[in-house]
């Protein structure tokens, strides 16, 4: 059974905008209501069971020797309603082949309800035919995890909005966003200008400047190849403004440092970037080292690796406390929905 939450904890569930982190409660005892984790994100799965006051669900993930992923579910699961934290970042096909088989094992072992929280959802970008022969992968995906037993999928900043309909089954969808901008309201930013580093991202950069009471910039580019982007020009004035950079994610870093550059040769007075998913493949920290951006802030969807941990220009801030009353919203079976902008 749920713990009971006072008016005040429910004001601060439904708010929109990034309250200060509760303090982590004492573990309760729910039988009924446990969360479980791959090795994919195993901290952020601590930060969100110590936010929600619970002990984390027992499992075993190994590896055979020829190099198959080996699951068990080491304790009660039946009648449960359980949440499975595991990103599919870095090593992707390794963590989603861990993420199914934990769901099977679960489905298995009769719990009652599973929900996938998977706050990096990869092959996301490959959620169309762009040339002929190709796989949509991001669909698969999403079937591959309904056949396993997924009842739910909870996930952060999908590349592509549209991969909800991928699914068969209820997805909620939230955003980093308001974790972001509580951040960048703090630092009171100069003659700040938002900027999308493409056209796709116009809605999310739009989001933002309205909440930051900030102008808005678009910077036009042209793909060459994959994780390769070519900068055309700037739309929008930022001469002698401070612009910060908004995207989804920060792969090999090539279009945020040639944004960066363009919005310096246009004139800007300083460039700050953010992204809730922190991809950094290499070589993306040598890149963000060796920009002109002042700070690259970032969310722990993914963890970092030790070259970026230990670069002084990216700051990482926690969204446990948004996926965590996203949790407790799905179990006490009321609105997800004010938590999604």
């Amino acid at each position: 059974m749920a713990t009971l939450v006072t008016a005040t904890e429910k004001k601060v569930q439904a708010g929109v905008d990034e309250k200060p982190e509760r303090k982590p409660q004492r573990a309760r005892v729910d039988d009924k209501f446990k969360i479980f984790c791959g090795t994919a994100n195993e901290a952020l799965a601590d930060e969100v069971c110590a936010f929600l006051g619970l002990h984390r669900g027992q499992a075993m993930v190994t590896r055979f020797k020829d190099g198959e992923a080996y699951v068990q579910i080491q304790e009660n699961v039946r009648g449960a309603d359980v949440f499975v934290i595991q990103p599919t970042c870095r090593r992707v096909d390794e963590h989603l082949m861990e993420l199914l088989l934990m769901i099977d094992a679960l489905k298995r072992a009769s719990a009652r309800r599973i929900t996938a929280v998977i706050p990096y959802f990869g092959y996301a970008r490959q959620d169309r035919k762009d040339k002929p022969r190709v796989p949509i992968s991001s669909k698969l995906v999403a079937d591959l995890l309904t056949t396993a037993g997924t009842d739910r999928a909870l996930v952060v900043d999908l590349h592509a909005p549209q991969l909800q309909g991928f699914f068969n089954i209820p997805v909620d969808h939230l955003f980093a966003s308001p974790v972001l901008v509580d951040y960048f309201r703090k630092l009171n930013l100069p003659h700040l200008t938002v900027v999308s580093p493409d056209a796709g991202g116009v809605e999310r950069a739009r989001f933002f400047a309205k909440k930051m009471d900030a102008a808005l910039a678009i910077v036009d580019k042209r793909r060459v190849d994959i994780n390769v982007a070519e900068v055309m020009h700037v739309i929008g004035d930022v001469k002698g403004r401070t612009c910060l950079v908004i995207d989804d994610l920060i792969d090999t870093a090539d279009t945020l440092v040639k944004t960066a550059h363009a919005l310096l040769e246009n004139g800007a007075s300083a460039v700050y970037a953010c992204a809730s998913h922190p991809v950094l493949s290499d070589p993306a920290v040598n890149n963000l080292s060796n920009s002109p951006i002042a700070e690259v802030v970032v969310t722990n969807t993914i963890p970092l690796t030790e070259a970026a941990k230990n670069e002084p220009k990216i700051k990482v801030l926690s969204i446990a406390g948004l996926i965590g009353r996203a949790i407790q919203s799905i179990h006490d079976e009321t609105s997800v929905s004010k938590l999604f902008v």
